[in-house]
């Protein structure tokens, strides 16, 4: 039985592209049902949240398509890390997808320059490949290392560094992207919307005052972990790719550091709501992007 149906199996795969057949594992539908422009949340409460504003939504594998504010979108989810980031917009840059935009939570870096708020709006204006995937990229396409603005790791003004990346890379998103977002931004919410530097980790549990402290030195304000792989692969498959992220909490911050107490701040639901917000105001002007 198994037999035949590995026949069967190789037999419909005679009649499809190797490139719809990775968008069938990863997205579990057809590249054709994936719109131009689309979403990518990477937590269930901000997928759950963007998915139930659609209007005449449809359901395809991991695709949930439909219209905001006039606009047809694709709304995927990438779950959390730069693998899994970058398996999806593998698969995207298979279909017709020509703008991703990531909406979703990030930490936010207190420091004497800035006042990083839980619940503010930051729209990364360039994001540090701290991360393990964007090095694979950047091997794999060397002449990027010419190309790309590079730092020495600022880990190493306070430990030795014995593994992990000594030169650390930046991306950045879509400069008209990122300037549309602003603009509407700035403009619903005045006061609360941050340009900010990002910096891309792979290890959540690993962010130690040291570490921190080393983002403090070149003016970090943001920390996730998926944005540099998507600024990296939008440069490198020319997608229009951006963030617009809330700040659910301050990494090192005694009483709202995510992963050391159990203080939740009132603006953390409120934050990531405002960022949906703007995004559905601007998706009109993002559309014209695709002309």
């Amino acid at each position: 039985m198994n037999k035949i149906k590995n026949e069967l199996l190789n037999l419909g795969l005679k009649f499809i592209s190797v490139d719809e057949k990775l968008v069938r594992i990863f997205l579990e539908t057809s590249p054709s049902n994936v719109n131009e422009i689309v979403i990518m949340p990477a937590v269930k409460m901000v997928m759950r949240k963007i998915v139930n504003k659609l209007q005449n939504k449809r359901v395809y594998g991991r695709v949930y398509n439909g219209i905001l504010n006039g606009v047809k979108v694709s709304v995927i989810r990438s779950l959390v890390g730069c693998p899994n980031c970058s398996i999806a917009v593998e698969s995207l840059k298979r279909c017709k997808t020509k703008i991703i935009i990531r909406t979703d939570f990030c930490g936010g870096i207190e420091n004497t320059s800035s006042n990083i708020q839980i619940g503010d709006i930051t729209i990364p204006k360039l994001a540090y490949c701290g991360d393990g995937t964007s090095p694979h990229y950047i091997m794999t396409h060397s002449e990027l290392s010419n190309q790309l603005k590079s730092i020495i790791n600022p880990i190493s003004k306070f430990q030795k560094i014995i593994t992990g990346n000594e030169t650390v890379f930046i991306a950045k998103p879509h400069e008209e992207l990122k300037n549309i977002l602003v603009r509407e931004a700035s403009s619903l919410l005045p006061n609360r919307v941050k340009e900010v530097d990002l910096w891309t980790t792979d290890a959540l549990f690993c962010e130690t005052y040291d570490f921190i402290n080393s983002l403090r030195s070149i003016n970090v304000e943001a920390i996730d972990m998926e944005t540099s792989i998507l600024f990296l692969l939008g440069k490198i498959y020319n997608l229009k790719t951006i963030c617009l992220l809330s700040v659910s909490d301050l990494p090192g911050n005694a009483k709202y550091d995510f992963i050391k107490t159990n203080e939740i701040h009132l603006e953390v639901e409120s934050g990531i709501d405002n960022a949906i917000k703007v995004l559905i105001k601007a998706l009109p002007n993002i559309k014209s992007l695709l002309a």
